[in-house]
């Protein structure tokens, strides 16, 4: 391994990216002894307070109502590059569900068993059983492990990692070297400077003491609990207060939903994929049934349901998944956002905007994917097809035209060969409620069933819809993005404006929807009078006169709705200045790390979601601009240098795009691996 002595790493963090640089470190560790017998022993300790494999959020006995958001096709803790050392056990989440139907495991449950047996490689599976994959996939890497390696697990929370008294890595924090005289290596302007090197050591404190002494440290902490923010901690006191039921922000799986009473109101506030979760508890959880009805689905209730009020800022959930073979349309190719467009950036020099830039570009890919979708799917649409797609293709062209007027170039072109009806408004099916009003809750309600049934029955027509291949062509484009933008590959001003400022929850609420079965359910669960909604826009209060949470739309007439009882749906902040970790806190307070901070138009400096990190290994940036070498970071506190980084690893799509994000977690692991062992 490159070294004489032996070596120690902790890995703070059990679940999947834990998980993956475990697995990173066995492949490693094997090909080199296989080349090399006798070298250096390797010690990993793992730490997490939940079970190994799953962590915290895949927990195997939890309800088989939470479902992924992507199919079983897709998601692989063990990479299928070709590059990388060759994995010492494990295979993707598809390979592993067949193997199960076919020799199944002696550990799995009833509940598992029947799961997989109805399971196919287009269903989504329950998050439980990609716990149990997870777990399995575990078990799997220890039973293997290579001569030489040893592997602890520590049920307990890290709560502090510090550099060792009587090791020589230095404390970043205070940008003074030990003996108290300035550090002149420190750069005064707070860029990175160079690392410290990797002969120290690193104490890890544990939850009810005790410490561990290794020679490096993976933070792969995942979803962490969050602080809420002022209006949440006025509605929590509040709540308080008046003896009402308040539910903060949390991961699904974590809340007590027997404590919501049935047949009373509650206010259910935000309507993405945790929604659904809250949906599915509330509803099928407490024993009702949905029963196809031949021409659509209908809800039998149990009488333990509450009354479910959702409210949202756009007034409708996220659109749901297309019905599709793979994870991206086949039929939707690319022309515009490519890797050579990117790489035509890099070779002028130009590091570029998204708005500018990398918009206008992904705005064509959606352009030509609704448009050629139209003319395929309903020729009587446009009724001279070739001459409308040489002319739209001509008025597409990134040199034809400026960047001032392409698209009125193209508007050009729509208005000779294509009615208003068959337009694509882009803003308008990422908010369908926009511009309307309404008279009644009622007649809200009966608009929001409209839009969930037209958008199941879209997602039916899969690669027949214009509206879900242009959705189709914003997939694709997000994993172009996600390289392109990483690392530093746009301006700070155009992530922070556009790409976080409007364009992620544009294109969340269109393309990260569940699966269209969902869509059908909430309609029947509103067509039964379960679920209402509250309207676009909506304000949240206390009304201490009456003590209830109370919500109003500015767009629907009538009295505001209330209820005792709130629940948030949205996962905690991901954000590390408000994360509520013991860990996380020593290591900002220490100096040890800092938030990355970008800068806006203006030229003011604001605080970015994740940390500063200097790649490649990403390892934390300290209070100071050093770095330490030997403390490294993976996955969801990366969120100001990569983007998406909540999205599981991609397992590889026969005849399937196959986009370099897709596995960027996964190599993210290796590089890491590497650097611990001395590769």
């Amino acid at each position: 391994m490159g070294k004489s002595k032996s070596i120690r790493a902790a890995i703070i963090g059990a679940g999947p990216r834990g998980t993956s640089v475990l697995e990173r470190l066995l492949a490693h560790a094997a090909a080199y002894a296989a080349a090399h017998p006798g070298s250096a022993a390797l010690h990993i300790d793992v730490i997490d307070p939940y079970p190994a494999g799953p962590g915290h959020v895949w927990q195997p006995g939890q309800s088989r109502l939470y479902l992924m958001n992507t199919q079983s096709f897709y998601p692989t803790v063990i990479p299928e590059d070709p590059c990388l050392a060759p994995p010492v056990a494990g295979t993707t989440f598809d390979r592993w569900r067949v193997r199960q139907k076919r020799e199944p495991t002696p550990a799995l449950t009833l509940d598992e068993r029947s799961e997989l047996a109805a399971l196919g490689s287009r269903d989504f599976p329950s998050r439980a059983l990609y716990g149990r994959y997870l777990r399995c996939t575990l078990d799997e890497l220890t039973a293997k492990l290579p001569d030489g390696v040893t592997v602890s697990f520590h049920e307990t929370m890290a709560v502090s990692v510090r550099p060792s008294r009587d090791g020589t890595a230095r404390t970043p924090g205070a940008g003074a070297a030990d003996d108290g005289t300035p550090d002149e290596s420190t750069p005064g302007d707070g860029a990175p400077g160079e690392a410290t090197p990797s002969t120290g050591t690193f104490d890890v404190g544990l939850a009810g003491g005790g410490s561990l002494t290794v020679d490096s440290v993976v933070l792969a902490l995942g979803h962490l609990a969050s602080r809420l923010n002022p209006e949440q901690r006025e509605l929590q006191a509040s709540a308080a207060q008046l003896g009402l039921s308040y539910f903060p922000p949390a991961v699904p799986a974590d809340v007590d939903w027997t404590a919501i009473p049935a047949g009373e109101p509650v206010l259910v506030r935000g309507m993405g994929l945790n929604f659904f979760d809250v949906m599915g508890q509330l509803t099928e959880g407490r024993g009702g049934k949905f029963i196809d009805a031949g021409t659509r689905l209908e809800y039998q209730p149990s009488g333990q349901e509450p009354l479910i009020i959702a409210a949202s800022r756009r007034g409708t959930p996220y659109r749901a998944k297309a019905a599709l073979a793979g994870y991206y349309p086949a039929s939707v190719t690319l022309r515009y956002l490519t890797r050579a467009a990117l790489e035509r950036f890099a070779a002028t020099g130009i590091r570029p905007g998204f708005d500018h830039d990398l918009w206008p570009l992904l705005h064509r890919d959606t352009l030509w994917a609704y448009y050629s979708t139209l003319v395929r799917s309903q020729p009587a649409a446009v009724p001279d097809a070739s001459a409308f797609l040489a002319a739209l293709d001509e008025a597409l062209r990134p040199h034809a035209h400026s960047a001032a007027n392409w698209e009125v170039a193209v508007e050009s072109v729509l208005a000779v060969h294509v009615g208003p009806r068959h337009r694509l408004d882009l803003r308008g099916l990422a908010s369908p409620l926009a511009g309307r009003s309404f008279g009644s809750r009622a007649e809200l309600d009966a608009a929001v069933v409209e839009y969930l049934l037209d958008d199941a029955r879209r997602s039916a027509l899969g690669e027949e819809d214009p509206v879900k291949m242009a959705i189709g062509a914003l997939h694709h484009g997000r994993a172009v993005l996600k390289t392109a933008v990483a690392d530093g590959g746009i301006t700070d001003e155009s992530w922070v404006a556009g790409l976080r400022g409007w364009f992620e929850s544009f294109v969340e609420g269109l393309a990260s929807g569940p699966p269209a079965l969902r869509a059908e359910q909430l309609a029947a669960l509103a067509r039964a009078g379960v679920v209402s909604f509250v309207g676009p826009d909506p304000r949240f209060s206390v009304d201490r006169r009456t003590g209830r949470f109370t919500a109003v739309s500015p767009w629907v007439k009538g009295p505001p709705v209330a209820a005792k009882t709130m629940v948030e749906a949205l996962a905690p902040a991901n954000r590390v200045s408000a994360n509520a970790s013991p860990l996380l806190e020593q290591l900002l307070a220490d100096g040890m790390v800092r938030p990355r901070l970008m800068m806006t138009a203006e030229g003011a400096p604001v605080q970015a979601s994740g940390l500063d990190v200097a790649p490649h290994p990403y390892r934390p940036v300290a209070a100071n601009g050093s770095v330490t070498d030997g403390l490294y970071v993976l996955g969801l506190q990366l969120s100001a240098t990569q983007w998406g980084t909540a999205i599981a690893a991609e397992a590889l799509q026969p005849g399937g795009p196959t986009y370099a994000s897709g596995q960027r977690t996964l190599r993210d692991a290796d590089e890491i691996a590497q650097a611990i062992l001395g590769h």
